[in-house]
């Protein structure tokens, strides 16, 4: 390999080079093994740690040893990830859950004993075989690209997809990251864990390094290629498994013009309220001579025509006006005195707290955002 497997990049600059070595998985009868060069490089565009030599996957995990469900401690991890999982996205037998290098079934079992559907993929065939035995539907398949095209054709779409120290030893991973995307419905979310590149070099953990591990894991260089397939790391928790742990909370990337178009329906209802209130004669006041409060009245082109006043806790703030609104600001006592029809609530973030402060006023509350409602 000449160049970055992220960014193309050819400059690539040799951290350590470990001459030749056998595959660390590859136990024999005693018989001579195999070697291939193992170089680690760094590239300097995008940050990615990698190494240059690519064993082709079948030689790696046609025959695999590792089986994770014989740790304990992997167990453990696994079993509150998915507790945390089932609560927060509130998974249930409607939802799907799959998991890329999905072992034996370690993780997914915790699903099926809570009755979610799930579908392992795991390329190492004596694994995925001990998988389906334990009842963890698994398919005996390497994931990427086409794989995933293949799934996308049948309609399967998972709203967890898990992917768990399983990147590092992906070849293709923009292929393997447009797969991931593939398969993740609208709302999902995929988990991604990968062993962590500080800890590895602040821990001096250069025996981790060998052919299975292609790449070795920073931040930024994930966020790059995640970005570039319209995806978003949402979230990241460290994990002291595995000797240091990122864990990646990644969803399909927001989409900008679906936000203008519900800014403007926000505008445009809060535009056309308050208009049909003071065509009825209706008195109306603000509350909240706050940051957010300026940007929407600015911006909905709402002045002193409309609102007749805000209120506002702040004494600092009083007997002076809103920018480029022409609305004085008074303490909040003038809704007692005053008796609007209606307030709009501006500090809409604290609406729940200035509504029980203002039990005494009798009108009705307008809160804009997320979605005008009126209350009272």
């Amino acid at each position: 390999m000449s160049e970055c497997r992220i960014c193309d990049n050819q400059n690539l600059e040799l951290i350590l080079d470990y001459g030749d070595m056998p595959l660390v998985n590859s136990l024999n009868n005693g018989e001579d093994s195999k070697t291939y060069p193992l170089k680690l490089v760094r590239c300097p565009e995008c940050g990615l740690v990698q190494i240059t030599e690519t064993v082709p996957p079948e030689e790696l995990f046609s025959e695999y040893l590792y089986f994770s469900s014989q740790s304990d401690t992997m167990l453990a991890h696994s079993k509150k990830l998915v507790g945390e999982l089932i609560e927060s996205r509130k998974l249930n037998e409607h939802s799907f859950v799959i998991e890329l290098a999905s072992n034996d079934g370690y993780l997914l079992r915790y699903y099926v004993e809570k009755g979610i559907p799930v579908l392992g993929i795991e390329p190492a065939v004596n694994v995925a075989k001990v998988a389906n035995e334990r009842g963890i539907p698994t398919l005996a398949q390497f994931f990427g690209l086409e794989e995933a095209q293949r799934l996308q054709a049948e309609s399967i779409k998972a709203d967890v997809v898990h992917a768990h120290n399983v990147l590092a030893h992906v070849a293709d991973l923009h292929g393997f990251v447009e797969g991931i995307k593939l398969i993740l419905k609208p709302d999902g979310v995929a988990v991604v864990e990968v062993p962590y590149l500080k800890d590895l070099v602040e821990n001096c953990e250069f025996d981790t390094v060998y052919h299975e591990h292609l790449c070795y894991f920073s931040l930024p260089p994930l966020i790059r290629l995640f970005a570039d397939h319209g995806l978003m790391v949402s979230d990241v928790k460290m994990q002291k498994i595995h000797g240091g742990t990122l864990r990646l909370y990644v969803t399909h990337d927001l989409d900008y013009k679906d936000f203008t178009k519900r800014i403007e329906t926000v505008k445009e209802q809060l535009k056309t309220t308050l208009a049909g209130l003071k065509s009825q004669g209706k008195k109306i006041a603000a509350y909240g001579a706050a940051a957010k409060g300026c940007v929407l009245l600015n911006t909905c082109g709402i002045d002193s025509r409309t609102i007749d006043y805000v209120v506002d806790s702040t004494p600092a703030k009083w007997e002076k006006y809103m920018p480029g609104t022409g609305i004085r600001v008074y303490p909040p006592g003038k809704l007692l005195e005053n008796k609007p029809d209606y307030v709009l609530i501006l500090a809409w973030n604290f609406a729940e707290e200035i509504m029980a402060k203002s039990k005494d006023y009798k009108g009705k509350f307008i809160i804009p955002i997320p979605k005008l409602r009126i209350c009272g």
